[in-house]
This record gives C-alpha cells, structure tokens and sequence, in this order.
C-alpha cells in the first residue's frame, strides 16, 4: 500500500543516477524544490548541462557506485540500465534511505506521484495497489484542468497584515467577462471567480457564472440598467475600497474589456490611491465578439483594413464619422442604440452615402442574439420595427452587408 506525503526537500542532499532526459526532469524538479541535487553520470543531456552551467546542481563525471549513496536524503536512480537502477535501489535501502526507480516502478521504496502545481498548490496522484502510472497522469491532468478553469473554490485564509491592527490584506480583480456567453471569459478570469470572497457585477458579461459561486460569496450588483437608477461611477468605486480594505479578495466582474469603455481605468487609479492592489484580467470585448458572432470581420482583405470602435454615449466624434464617410474603416459603436437615430442623421449630413450596410448585433453570443440589417439610410425605421433593445453593437461599413462571407457560385 502507498501513502502520499508532502516531503520538504530544502536543503536535502538528493541523489541522481543518470544523465539522459529522464534523470534530468528528475533532477531539475528537485533542485526547483530546494533540494541539493547530485547528479552521477559519465555523460548528460543538454538540459543537464544547462542546470549544472547554471549551478542549479553539481554533476559527478562516473558510473554511479555504492559510496554516492552516502549521506543522501533521497535516490533517484534514472540510467538507461535496468540492472544498475535496481542495485542502487538496493544500496539505498540498506542504509534507511528512499530510493526512485525510473525503470521499473515496483523497485526502489518511494514512486514520484504525477503531480500539477496552480496557485501555490501542488496536487499528486499516486496508486495505492501497485504501479499505475497511466491511471495517476489521467486523473492528474483533469484535476489540473479543474484547478485552471476556476471550477473549484479556490480562495485561501489570507494572513494578518504585518502593520497590525487586525487589518488584512485585500485585493482586487478587473475581470473582463466577454461579450455574454459564460464560456467566452477567459480561464484566468474563472479563476479569479473561484478565488473571490465578494463579486461586484455589471448587468452585462457572463452573469450566469454568477450561480455557480459558493453561497458565501457576497455578490454586489450595480448594474446600470437603461431608465433605471444608475450607480454612479464614485459609489463603485467606494463599493471596491470598502470591501477590499476588510481584507477581501474582490473581484468586479464586468462585460467585455474592462479598459475598453468600461471605466476600469478610474476604478484601478481609484485603487492605487488608497494603496490597494490591483491585478487587471482582459476580456473579449463585444466591439470584435458582437461582430464576429454574427459572422461580420470587422476587417476583410479587399474590403476594409481598419477598424474605428465608438461608444454611443452623444455625437460621434470626427475620425467616427468621417471612417464612413469616405469608407477608410469599420465602425462599431457600443451602446449606441438609444441615439441610434442621431447618430444615422449625423453620418448622413457629413456626406456618408445613404446605402452604406449596417448590422445591428443585439444579445452577441447569447442564445438570444439577434442581428438587424438594413441600408444606413433605412437603419432606423428597421430597428424600430424589429424591437430592437440595448444591448447591441451597432456595425456600420462595408462589411456589414448581408452575404459578404458566402460562397461564391
């Protein structure tokens, strides 16, 4: 029977026999640990001599002999000589000492477990019934898979500050959540999730994520809904200081790109002046997912090799209008449907032609989405009559026309 055991190697002599590519993430592995690697070969990989040129550990130029077992905490034997591997084994358990065997699994005392490491973590699968290493590596990389896609509830017992006064240490997270689909957030914005103590969350990005949160996760939502009370942006702000400095982990979830439009700018300056820290997560903002969701390139070669991102927030400013004027590049605004209008009137009376393709992208990337298409001139009577709502990316240019990626006949 195996039992699995955390070993602290700093500072521990550690034998290994052999010099090819085996021997040498055996040996690499343990110096990263700490230990006081001694490898015995007469000759060494590339990588071997990398680390021993780098002093990460010291190389004896020899066949590895009973004497080398002297002293050490721990043997790996990884030559490329079954008979050798399994004499020192011997050696080692002679004198009380843990032997590795690379060879042969059931010789030696010890097995190195398959182990994956995430956020101060490392977690090891070993077999209790006899060598099964296939096994131990399966179950091995779907833990890991866990661990890296935030399915697990990964905050930690975080210590008192060293300044005293019961004070902790918090932080906070600028997650980008992506344009709506829970699996368009990025891997290390789950993970930030799964870290998190309080979640401060727009009514946009990924919000579904939000029910798989442990209950104890305190979730602020302040949201901004169109004809709703808005928080304003000094009351999130205050929101963030207050629950980072209890010493939280924070995480303020929101959609898309938090520095695309989405003011995560004033909140990490916000931050940085109270002396909080502050880690930023990009995401996939909806000015390129809403497009491409519906099968819109914002740059297509032989049609358009630039792009002009606006927020609907007033009148367009002049390099907005005038990329469609004269079609030097793709337009997308953000939040531009309730001056939809407007700004339609404003491309018109700056000259952009009257039959220029729009896209209006509502729900990118959710099972909802909708696109409404018509000519710029016809774009606002179209939305109208299809009950267009916020959210939506609205994409106008060339490329915006129906069939641009189809077939050819």
């Amino acid at each position: 029977m195996t039992t699995l055991l955390g070993l602290d190697v700093t500072g521990r002599p550690v034998l290994v026999a052999g010099g090819g590519a085996v021997a040498a993430r055996r040996a690499t592995s343990m110096a990263a640990d700490g230990a006081v690697v001694t490898v015995v070969a007469p000759q060494l990989c590339e990588d071997l001599v990398d680390a021993v040129l780098d002093g990460a550990l010291t190389w004896v130029d020899r066949e590895v002999c009973e004497g080398d077992v002297e002293g050490m905490w721990l043997v790996h034997a990884a030559t490329d000589d079954a008979r050798a591997n399994a004499r020192l084994c011997d050696w080692a358990t002679a004198r009380r000492t843990w032997s590795v065997c690379a060879s042969e699994v059931g010789e030696g005392t010890a097995r190195t477990p398959a182990t994956a490491r995430h956020a101060g973590l490392v977690v090891g699968v070993a077999s209790t019934d006899g060598p099964d290493p296939a096994r131990a590596r399966a179950v091995r990389d779907q833990l890991a898979l866990t661990l890296e896609t935030g399915d697990l509830d990964l905050r930690r017992h975080r210590p008192v500050s060293a300044s005293g006064g019961g004070n902790r240490v918090g932080r906070v997270v600028l997650v980008g959540g992506g344009p709506g689909a829970a699996d368009l957030i990025t891997v290390r914005g789950r993970q930030a999730l799964a870290e998190a103590d309080v979640v401060v969350t727009d009514r946009l990005g990924p919000t579904s994520l939000l029910r798989s949160l442990r209950k104890d996760v305190e979730v602020i939502d302040v949201g901004k809904v169109p004809g709703a009370h808005a928080t304003t942006q000094d009351e999130i702000n205050a929101v963030l200081v207050e629950q980072a400095q209890r010493g939280r982990v924070v995480v303020r979830l929101k959609g898309g790109d938090p520095f695309l439009f989405g003011r995560g700018g004033e909140e990490q300056s916000e931050l940085a002046a109270h002396g909080i820290p502050v880690e930023v997560v990009p995401g996939v903002s909806s000015a390129l997912a809403g497009p491409a969701a519906a099968g819109i390139p914002v740059t297509h070669r032989g049609t358009v090799g630039a792009v002009h991102v606006a927020h609907g927030h007033g009148t367009l400013n002049r390099a907005a209008v005038q990329c469609v004027v004269d079609s030097s590049a793709t337009l997308v605004v953000l939040m531009g449907v309730s001056l939809l209008g407007q700004h339609v009137a404003q491309l018109l009376a700056a000259g952009a032609s009257p039959a220029t393709p729009v896209a209006v992208v509502e729900d990118a990337t959710l099972p909802s989405q909708r696109v409404t298409r018509a000519a710029l001139c016809d774009v606002v009577e179209a939305a109208r009559e299809s009950g267009v709502r916020a959210p939506a990316v609205v994409v106008v240019g060339d490329v915006a026309v129906a069939g641009l990626l189809a077939a050819p006949p």
